[in-house]
């Protein structure tokens, strides 16, 4: 019995440890990255503004009625989470902004994607994330274990695998 309770007051101590830590971490930050592929701009473009279904981590996803004439949609992760994104900024070929319109999340943001041309006819696809993390013990995690860049990355490698090629993920 001591030594039950000597483990959970450990974990008690570690799960308060991390949410201090989390607290005096800042809410929002900043990532970027950004690969080339051999695709043009405009077929980029086109694969980002449709169904989602090329990202290993998108196991559904729908359509949603607009909202302030800013097109949304859902997407649901592997965790069986939906999310809802809206629209916010559309100049195809060359940028696109979506951003977390679910409320009540433990995170949320805007991902902007520029698209420029490449010399060789490919593009370079950069991905701005400004993200916001409410949760203290979900913001230690991202700091510490996840990173910040972890979904930007694993999404210009679903890109990569799209195209098939590798993504060369540059900061």
């Amino acid at each position: 019995m001591k030594w039950i309770v000597l483990i959970a007051g450990a974990l008690v101590l570690l799960v308060g440890l991390a949410a201090l830590i989390g607290a005096l971490l800042p809410r929002d930050h900043h990532a970027t990255r950004k690969a080339h592929f051999r695709a043009k701009p405009e077929v980029i473009y086109a694969l980002l503004d449709g169904p989602p279904d090329w990202r290993t981590g998108v196991k559904g996803f729908g359509e949603l009625p607009a909202r302030d004439g800013r097109q949304q949609w859902w997407e649901q992760d592997t965790h069986g989470q939906r999310v809802a994104f809206e629209l916010v900024e559309d100049s195809p070929p060359t940028r696109r902004v979506v951003r977390i319109a679910s409320q009540g999340l433990p995170f949320g943001g805007t991902w902007t994607f520029d698209i420029s041309p490449a010399a060789d006819g490919g593009a370079d696809l950069r991905i701005h994330e400004d993200g916001e993390i409410h949760n203290v013990i979900f913001r230690f995690m991202a700091r510490f274990f996840f990173g910040y860049t972890s979904s930007v990355e694993q999404f210009l490698h679903d890109l990569g695998a799209k195209f098939g090629e590798p993504a060369v993920i540059e900061s």
